[in-house]
């Protein structure tokens, strides 16, 4: 266990949580709606400092980020527990894991140090905290990122964007990139599929990109649930109107968990969004989770030539020239392109 950040005392011994926007107020003996953070006679525990339950190489581009060190090697962690209940998470038997086995707790005991070793040995430009979202381990995430940055290696975060303001500004400093998903663009939804709101999700993404954080966006579109071509203008505007270099990534549903009954997204419909996202004046918009696609490259904004093409995560062909469209010499958003 681990003494919590942020939170609150309250009377009763109760306290109240402030790592996320849900703000739980949680009773002596009892946790968060994450499952793992708990309320020991007034003082507030992580329960999964250091207990790390995936830990993995990957592409960079599999988080996904494509604007930033594209080609590069992530080194991915993650514990159990989330503050949401996706009924469509493909890791649910990571992210749920408390919930469905009665509080348990696993993982393999690490330290900051030895991620970032582990990290330094595999030649890993970035350590990606990912799998489950990142902020319900918070303390663990930002002890490892500050380590990382004294020791060269960047911070990513692979998240969910409900993290707090105060969590957010705390990060910050040494987050390097953090993919965010918009996951649909009505209270509806997230009420009903993920457990959440919209709003502090959106204005997590513009908090982020205010504190000079890079921002990429990630929308899985669902057949029938999030799919309208309405929806998915509301989602690009809103992108747009953070920035027109913020990528946003829409990546193709398979169905899993409680979601079983939905059908794969159609090709057709990712190819629909990602025109709605350039339509709407998007640099970047990329088709996930259907390698082959020409939606995997990256585009110059001005000539349209392809300057990053990409095949799944396994190819990669980097034309830019110091960061710039080899045929007219435009920048390309991103960082170390």
């Amino acid at each position: 266990m681990k003494d919590a950040l942020l939170y609150d005392s309250l009377d009763g011994n109760r306290v109240r949580c402030n790592l996320c926007n849900h703000g739980c107020k949680i009773q002596a003996g009892k946790r968060g709606i994450c499952g793992v953070r708990e309320n020991q006679d007034g003082t507030l525990y992580s329960l999964v400092y250091g207990k790390i339950i995936a830990e993995h190489i990957d592409p960079i581009e599999k988080k996904p980020l494509f604007n930033f060190l594209p080609g590069s090697r992530a080194f991915s962690i993650g514990t159990v527990g989330c503050n949401f209940r996706c009924k469509h998470c493909q890791n649910f038997d990571i992210s749920q894991y408390p919930q469905r086995h009665k509080g348990e707790i696993l993982g393999q005991d690490r330290t900051p140090e030895q991620i970032v070793a582990a990290a330094k040995a595999a030649g890993c430009e970035t350590i990606a905290y990912t799998y489950t979202e990142p902020t319900i381990f918070f303390e663990f995430a930002y002890d490892t990122a500050m380590l990382a940055q004294e020791e060269g290696i960047k911070n990513i975060f692979v998240s969910n964007g409900y993290m707090s303001s105060k969590a957010a500004y705390q990060i910050a400093p040494y987050l390097d990139a953090i993919n965010i998903d918009v996951k649909a663009f009505t209270d509806k939804f997230y009420k009903e599929i993920c457990g959440a709101r919209l709003k502090p999700v959106l204005e997590t993404i513009r908090l982020m990109k205010k504190l000079g954080v890079w921002v990429e966006t990630t929308t899985l579109i669902i057949p029938g649930l999030n799919d309208t071509e309405d929806e998915l203008r509301d989602i690009a505007r809103f992108v747009k109107s953070v920035g027109t270099e913020v990528p946003w990534h829409v990546s193709q549903f398979y169905p899993t968990y409680k979601l079983m009954e939905r059908p794969s997204t159609p090709v057709g419909t990712l190819r629909r969004a990602r025109e709605i996202g350039m339509e709407e004046g998007l640099r970047y918009v990329y088709e996930g989770n259907v390698p082959g696609e020409a939606g995997e490259n990256t585009y110059c904004h001005d000539c349209g030539i392809a300057v990053i093409e990409r095949s799944g995560f396994g190819f990669i062909l980097n034309h830019l020239q110091d960061g710039k469209c080899p045929e007219c010499g435009t920048k390309i958003d991103g960082v170390g392109l």
